[in-house]
């Protein structure tokens, strides 16, 4: 079920993590470090992921590596999004990864990769097809992100919106599937990349997408996945209970775990992006659901071949 634990989503994006509060990621490191050490004492065969980085920065891998961070992990992840918000181009993706492979020995995933509708439709079904012929075979892991637009209801996990501008709504286009459930022209194009380029799905507490994701990933052949499970949501009521019903929902696939998210009231600041008061906390949480999703004596063959690429 799960192949591997990721540690955070994009550390280096102020959408997820506070810079002004910890501007040399000397509190990241910690946390990190601790909830590896904890993953690795429930599970040691778990790879560990360093949270992908957005923007793609080798010199935040090499501050981490001087921190010791990289001791504690197993694979980096790095995200991009050349033709929406990043300031290179789309055939630069593999002078992208090969900075990240410069200064680390480490696996280089790609764990979320995208291109929004939001100017036309027929730009991501070329994009989809230029990115897999890029990066297939080139990294080991590819996660497309993603499967679903956002609901125009919901708010987009950034505190860039300010300085987006217009470019804040292209986040909701995201999907190759449209909010209604409808395709977009690129469901067909990623169909025929399915098997080697898996998907990365966010699912909201208790989302209603959930069955009908399942539904469609099943017919696409989608063979791995990157979600997650998020630490302020271990705190609302019944929250076991959803996480068991996803978790279950995606038993057919090998998943890629992201454990992220401050609970408000356990961090430095009252927001998702704070680091914790107590490292220990976080990684605990990690080790939790590892124990319960995870255990050593669960690993699949599929976990095996993935620690063998390692």
């Amino acid at each position: 079920m799960i192949e591997a634990a990721m540690i955070w989503n994009e550390p280096n994006n102020k959408s997820h993590w506070d810079p002004e509060i910890d501007p040399d990621w000397r509190l990241f490191s910690e946390m990190a470090i601790a909830a590896g050490r904890a993953i690795k004492e429930v599970n040691p065969t778990l790879p560990r992921v360093l949270g992908g980085i957005s923007p793609i920065d080798p010199g935040f891998i090499r501050n981490l590596k001087e921190r010791g961070v990289l001791d504690h992990i197993d694979v980096v992840a790095v995200h991009g999004f050349p033709l929406d918000w990043n300031l290179w181009q789309i055939h630069e993706w593999p002078a992208k990864v090969d900075e990240i492979r410069a200064v680390t020995d480490k696996p280089i995933w790609v764990t979320e990769v995208g291109i929004s509708t939001f100017g036309a439709e027929e730009v991501q079904a070329w994009g989809l097809n230029r990115t897999a012929e890029l990066l297939i075979g080139h990294v080991p892991k590819i996660h497309w992100y993603s499967l679903y637009d956002l609901p125009r209801a919901w708010e987009a996990t950034t505190r860039h919106r300010e300085a987006e501008g217009s470019s804040y709504y292209r986040h909701f286009y995201m999907g190759l599937l449209r909010e209604d459930g409808t395709p977009k022209p690129a469901l067909k194009e990623y169909e025929k990349y399915a098997a080697e380029m898996g998907l990365c799905q966010w699912f909201h507490f208790e989302d209603h997408r959930l069955d009908d994701a399942v539904a469609w990933m099943k017919r696409l052949g989608v063979k791995y996945l990157r979600t997650g499970l998020s630490w302020a949501d271990s705190f609302r009521p019944n929250a076991l209970d959803w996480f068991d019903r996803q978790m279950e929902a995606l038993a057919d696939f090998d998943v890629t775990v992201t454990f992220c998210f401050t609970p408000e009231h356990r961090g430095i600041a009252p927001h998702h992006t704070s680091p914790p008061q107590v490292n220990e906390e976080f990684a605990e949480f990690c080790a939790s659901m590892i124990r319960r999703y995870a255990p050593h004596d669960s690993a699949s063959p599929n976990e095996k071949k993935v620690l063998e690429i390692l």
